[in-house]
């Protein structure tokens, strides 16, 4: 295959458990605000001190300073989410709603700079062989991009059924394309052996739900699925390093710079829509939502 290894039947089999074990869990997490505390916040108080002591230590392939930092941006995001869901005036406090859009650049630079650090990079790095190169600068260029064009954090609402979901109208299909694309070559640039599962089934577990089973909840589907994925790999880390399920990548030249050109151009394609949209509406993107006449975001924001 032109992205990976040939990948056997068992691990395609594989790769749909986990894209639907990951989808299950943050519908529960969704569901029940206990069942989301006791999977955010209580669990990952016990395991650093008892699981991943082992299993992610310095050395492994989840020990990098790179995945303690992402496990524990996204259980803040979780977290934080939950507060502006579940606490009074959290929702509406503009202070608090400045919380999600910071999260998220975060989220997004961490791996920008990891990007920029995996260019000179070739060989066994902490149990993933990784190729640095070009491909790593486009893609780190492309997150900057990614992170300019969030848009429309003022608009975020809580949603007035039982779920309350976190409900961001400007965050729209071609910014969580772009991002997908972005996210993808990360994965496949600077942890290549691990994006079978943590590049393509974890964002498509987040994908999905935000466009068929709650659309506008983008970011709340993304934190939670990626906090579970986080926690599960550094407790498992055999399952994408050596197990039978395990799929590696091609570590073909070619194909890095393909998933990092396509994540490049989507991305500039978002920030020409995006100025495009600006200077036509007249809109301040720092103080404005900027989509509002797109169906895609009215059909969102018309649940306030």
């Amino acid at each position: 295959m032109f992205l990976f290894e040939p990948v056997p039947w068992y691990s395609i089999l594989m790769w749909f458990v986990v894209l639907g074990g990951l989808i299950l869990m943050n519908e529960l997490a969704r569901i029940n605000k206990w069942f989301a505390l006791a999977i955010f916040l209580v669990l990952p108080a016990i395991l650093p001190f008892t699981v991943w002591k082992h299993t992610a230590a310095p050395g492994s392939s989840v020990g990098t300073w790179f995945h303690w930092a992402k496990v524990y941006s996204a259980l803040a995001g979780c977290l934080g989410f939950l507060a502006i869901r579940n606490l009074k005036g959290w929702g509406t406090n503009k202070y608090a709603l400045m919380f999600p859009p910071l999260i998220l650049a975060i989220n997004i630079l961490e791996a920008v700079v990891r990007d920029f650090q995996t260019v000179s990079v070739n060989g066994m790095v902490d149990g993933v062989f990784t190729i640095g190169g070009p491909w790593n600068v486009m893609n780190g260029i492309a997150g900057l991009l990614n992170i300019i064009t969030i848009t429309g954090w003022m608009g975020i609402f809580i949603g007035k059924d039982q779920k309350k979901d976190m409900l961001w109208p400007d965050m729209l299909w071609f910014w969580i394309i772009a991002y997908d694309l972005w996210n993808f070559a990360y994965v496949y640039n600077c942890v290549s052996d691990h994006a079978f599962y943590a590049g393509a089934a974890l964002l498509i577990s987040c994908t999905i739900p935000a466009f068929f089973i709650k659309k506008g909840a983008w970011l709340q589907h993304r934190a939670q699925t990626l906090a579970v994925w986080m926690m599960f790999v550094m407790t498992f880390p055999t399952f994408v390093d050596t197990s039978m399920f395990a799929v590696k990548s091609s570590h073909n030249e070619t194909a890095l710079f393909v998933v990092s050109a396509l994540a490049l151009a989507a991305n500039v394609a978002v920030l020409v829509y995006e100025v495009y949209k600006i200077v036509k509406t007249k809109r301040n993107p720092l103080k404005e939502e900027i989509y509002t006449d797109l169906p895609a975001y009215q059909q969102v924001a018309s649940l306030r």
